[in-house]
This record gives structure tokens, C-alpha cells and sequence, in this order.
């Protein structure tokens, strides 16, 4: 089975595990389970990181990306079939453009959402299963 992180569940499994549920902590360390981070969640830290907006203490979003990829986490990149279906995602319990692309690809891909974010979990009114 595969999970998809949201985005500060990433930063925060690399940076401060504790700030995890157990649940995800055992998801995470689950041999079973594949997790699946999207480009979105990479552009995202990039972005924010550029603009100050993100502090990350002493790292940066590549190093986010390499600390990654020795876990081994899967990478998903933005395919153009789920961008051009996106506008069949009407959901809006909240304007991050950020949030709304990785839960419309859950919903295309039917991952579990793995994420604390209080709007975030409205959506599983539309069929997501958010994970904390």
C-alpha cells in the first residue's frame, strides 16, 4: 500500500519526528507500506523557503530532497493528466493551492493522505483518506 505525505509531515518525519503521532510513526517505519512524496510537496518547500516563509534551520529544500531519497521514498512527479483533471476537484475547504493539488492527487491516485492540518481532514468528505 502507499501513503502520500503532506507536506509538513514530510519536514516534520525528517526534522522533528516527534512532532508525529505514533500511528504515523508506525506507518513510516511499516516494511509494508511505500511512502509517496509528490514534486508538489518539493516545489512547495522550494517556494516557501525563497520567500522566507519557511525557516528549516540549518538545511535546505535539497537537503529535505536527499534525506529523502535515503529513505526511500518514492517520488511522484506532476503528470499533465492529473493537472488537466483538476478542475473536477470542486472541494474548497481552504485556498492553499499547494494542499489542494497533493489532495486532488490522492484522490486520483486513492492514497491515504498522511497529514495533521486541521482543513485538510474536511476533505475526507470527498472521499480522501487523511491519515494522523
Amino acid at each position: 500500500m502507499k501513503y502520500l505525505l503532506d507536506t509538513h509531515t514530510l519536514i516534520w518525519a525528517l526534522t522533528e519526528p516527534k512532532r508525529l503521532s505514533q500511528r504515523v510513526r508506525d506507518i513510516l517505519d511499516s516494511p509494508y507500506i511505500q511512502i509517496v512524496v509528490s514534486a508538489v510537496s518539493f516545489w512547495e518547500i522550494s517556494m516557501k523557503y525563497a520567500k522566507g516563509k519557511l525557516i528549516l534551520s540549518g538545511i535546505t529544500p535539497q537537503d529535505i530532497f536527499h534525506a529523502s531519497r535515503q529513505m526511500g521514498i518514492e517520488f511522484l512527479p506532476l503528470s499533465a493528466e492529473v493537472c488537466a483533471s483538476y478542475h473536477q476537484f470542486n472541494a474548497s475547504y481552504h485556498k492553499d493551492p499547494f494542499d489542494k493539488m497533493l489532495l486532488w492527487i490522492a484522490k486520483s491516485e486513492n492514497f491515504p493522505f498522511i497529514s495533521n492540518d486541521q482543513y485538510v481532514k474536511l476533505y475526507q468528505t470527498e472521499g480522501i483518506l487523511v491519515v494522523w
